[in-house]
């Protein structure tokens, strides 16, 4: 299953991304394609260090937060980030085109995989579910990526 995973990361979920349209209106959210490309690479630099925050829920909730990341339920439509992480309005655009956003994206996934094989072992911080390791972070990227492709309607 982890396999499947890391095969929709790394390449799947690139074809979806090259289908999108920029001016797809979201079926849910404020954040429009441009934005959501750079949310996704945004927080694959969480998973390797590049943006750090530190935990944002009481410890006694994350058996709670990390038992979802064991399970297939998907987010929620409207999942809301740990207050702190995201605001209420999403982050100005930061690349000059679409098209710029996606090839950003795709080299942060890339970079993702050889930070976690060049640090075998590793855990790094999440702000909602705590330290994970590569294959944490590996259902937390697949589960994310997901919702908001569903968003999007890449996917059903």
């Amino acid at each position: 299953m982890q396999e499947e995973k890391i095969l929709f990361i790394k390449t799947e979920m690139f074809l979806l991304i090259t289908g999108l349209n920029e001016q797809v209106t979201p079926t849910w959210g404020r954040m429009n394609a441009h934005q959501m490309i750079e949310h996704l690479t945004d927080f694959f630099n969480v998973s390797v260090e590049k943006i750090v925050f530190p935990l944002m829920i009481p410890q006694e909730h994350l058996p709670k937060y990390r038992q979802f990341l064991y399970n297939e339920t998907p987010f929620r439509e409207n999942t809301k980030a740990p207050a702190g992480v995201l605001g209420d309005n999403p982050l100005p655009i930061r690349t000059a085109t679409f098209t710029d956003a996606k090839n950003i994206l795709q080299e942060t996934v890339e970079n993702f995989f050889l930070y976690f094989k060049s640090h075998p072992g590793k855990t790094t911080m999440h702000p909602a579910f705590g330290m994970l390791t590569f294959d944490e972070w590996i259902m937390l990227h697949y589960k994310h990526v997901q919702h908001h492709l569903r968003q999007f309607r890449a996917i059903a």
